[in-house]
């Protein structure tokens, strides 16, 4: 018989063991019931109500009424489960369900982004993970306030962080509605708002401490069912069941088959305000191209450690040593999918465009490619779109239309894999994105339950309002993040990106010189904060509305190279112009980069 003995921190193999056997077995199952003929849509049906009901399971049980539980799970997760939960909290939607998508279709330059964001956890681990742990913050907004002093700074790093983490959100809840439409047979907009209950169910009772032994429970999933597809399919094309270091036959062979369906094509006629698969796999450009490579990937690594739900996760360690060896583990288990992810596009990409290979269908009779059950599914929610419109009964490039976000997803029924798989895929997407939201929720009604409600509003408030503050937040916020999401404004990539600019533009430097330089001051964070966000909100804007066009090759998805230079310029500047900070603040920025002795902050608050 299963028992637990001591803490549960002391039992999490035996936990966690037990819910991954019990998940093996679950798919064994849904596999038996799959050759009985129960339908597709049962099976779909099963994976997402079992996964989330364990979610929500975990959730009711990890609930509390305590401040250092609901903040930072009573700082005593060990540095392999934080690395976990940090991993599945890092992968959201757009790692699981876009980025394979974004390789599929925009080919080489979207590496930038694996590349900045595993590369932003070195700056992560070099720059801030072990003191932002050392300082003893509840939030990102509680070590600006208390750093640099003062409620304007404390407010102004506070609507950084709402910006940048409600945009991010909005991308979450997309993924999940698409996700949900697929696997539930109901419209996208339904689809948000379910997606949105389930978020709630995981994060609303125990805060912190519920969501990162969910993040835990939803990493195991989600990167089982990044996987299973990619081994399955790399076994029967030939390349093996790691096809990680053997696939660059496959990547040849699309570059013999590019030339030959005319890649390059637009459908602009076909589909108005949709792009196609218009960039050949290989392609790496001119200088501009590298350039722009070289600006995103460097956005999304300032991005990266500067976003606040990343950032709340080291928190939660027990100590110093542990911060650290947590950001090695969160790298070892991102790097599991970032490794795979160019694997899955390039094989899925195969998939569709070699004639010796069943699942083709560029250069097929555009009759034969309609009545496919794939095309047929993802049709009915709105994701794929096919048209003969040059009447030639032959199914061209530029007549084919798939959202990018949707790759992922349909990658196993385009490889005619047993529909289980399709449902273990789904329960991994909806995994990702609901890991991503609860963090990124989280992060933003601490932020204001404790900076702007605690710290700024009612300081004399108990544990109990609070508590229920943070709560109604939770609420508020999600039905806010989901309306916006339903709207599809952008893709899931696309809004990602952007709440990585936002941060960077107004949060990496006061965070980065909070720590390493002892002369920044309260009026030279402010003034970073201010114009470095202000300057990248603002080239973003005049490019949204088509004032201007990108400078330099710098577009939305890299306007944080607009805000971060003026965030660095002004702070220096201001600061250098103004008195140096008290000689308390620059002992406890000494004391904060020594590694050993107590926090610098009273745990108590």
């Amino acid at each position: 018989m299963f028992r637990l003995q001591g803490k549960l921190v002391d039992n999490l193999p035996k936990v966690y063991g037990l819910y991954t056997g019990g998940f093996l077995i679950f798919i064994l199952l849904m596999s038996i019931l799959d050759k009985m003929g129960v339908s597709a849509q049962t099976i779909g049906v099963l994976f997402v109500a079992f996964t989330i009901c364990i979610y929500a399971l975990i959730g009711w049980l990890s609930r509390t009424m305590e401040l250092g539980a609901y903040y930072v799970a009573g700082r005593e997760v060990p540095a392999v489960y934080n690395g976990m939960a940090t991993a599945a909290d890092w992968m959201s939607g757009a790692s699981f369900v876009a980025l394979a998508g974004g390789i599929y279709f925009g080919g080489y330059g979207y590496m930038a982004f694996i590349v900045g964001w595993t590369g932003g956890y070195v700056l992560v681990n070099a720059l801030m993970a072990p003191y932002l742990r050392k300082f003893g913050c509840y939030t990102v907004p509680d070590f600006i306030g208390t750093r640099y002093g003062g409620n304007v700074a404390r407010f102004c790093a506070v609507v950084i962080l709402v910006v940048a983490s409600f945009t991010y959100v909005t991308a979450q809840i997309d993924a999940s509605g698409t996700i949900a439409a697929r696997a539930l047979n109901i419209s996208y907009a339904t689809g948000v708002w379910f997606g949105l209950l389930a978020i709630l169910m995981c994060s609303m009772l125990g805060g912190m401490r519920a969501v990162t032994w969910t993040q835990v429970a939803q990493y195991i999933v989600l990167i089982i069912a990044y996987l299973v597809p990619i081994i399955w399919m790399s076994n029967r094309q030939g390349f093996g069941i790691i096809p990680h270091f053997s696939y660059g036959e496959a990547i040849q062979r699309i570059q013999e088959l590019e030339p030959m369906v005319k890649l390059g094509l637009k459908a602009t006629e076909s589909f108005p305000g949709r792009s196609v698969l218009t960039t050949p796999f290989n392609a790496t450009g001119a200088p501009l191209e590298s350039w722009k490579f070289a600006t995103l990937a460097l956005c999304m690594m300032a991005g990266t450690a500067s976003l606040p739900h990343i950032l709340m996760r080291y928190f939660t360690t027990p100590s110093v040593r542990s911060a650290r060896k947590s950001v090695a583990w969160s790298l070892f288990f991102i790097f599991l999918l970032y490794f795979s992810a160019p694997c899955l596009a390039t094989l899925t990409k195969l998939q569709l465009l070699d004639p010796n290979l069943p699942t083709a269908i560029i250069g097929k009779p555009f009759a034969e490619v309609a009545n496919l059950a794939w095309i047929k599914n993802w049709a009915s929610v709105g994701m794929v779109v096919i048209s003969d419109s040059n009447k030639d009964g032959i199914l061209q490039i530029n007549e084919f239309f798939m959202r990018p976000d949707v790759v992922v997803l349909a990658t196993p029924e385009i490889a005619g894999l047993p529909y289980v798989i399709s449902g273990l895929v789904a329960a991994g997407g909806l995994a990702a994105a609901m890991s991503t939201a609860d963090g990124l929720i989280l992060a933003i009604a601490n932020a204001l339950s404790h900076d702007l409600y605690y710290k700024m509003i009612d300081p004399k408030a108990d544990v109990r309002l609070r508590l229920i503050v943070a709560r109604v937040l939770l609420v508020i916020i999600g039905i806010a993040a989901a309306s916006i999401a339903s709207l599809q404004i952008t893709g899931i990539l696309g809004a990602v990106a952007w709440a990585f600019c936002f941060a960077c533009s107004g949060l990496f430097f006061p965070l980065v010189l909070g720590i390493w330089w002892k002369r920044a001051n309260r009026q030279g964070a402010i003034a970073g904060m201010i114009l470095g966000f202000g300057a990248g909100s603002l080239y973003l804007y005049l490019l949204q509305t088509g004032a201007i066009t990108p400078w330099m090759g710098i577009d939305g998805l890299r306007f944080g190279m607009i805000g971060m230079p003026v965030s660095l310029v002004s702070m220096v500047v201001v600061s250098l112009m103004t008195p140096a900070p008290s000689a308390d603040i620059q002992k406890m920025v000494d004391d904060t980069r020594i590694p050993t002795g107590g926090t610098i902050l009273d745990a108590a608050h």
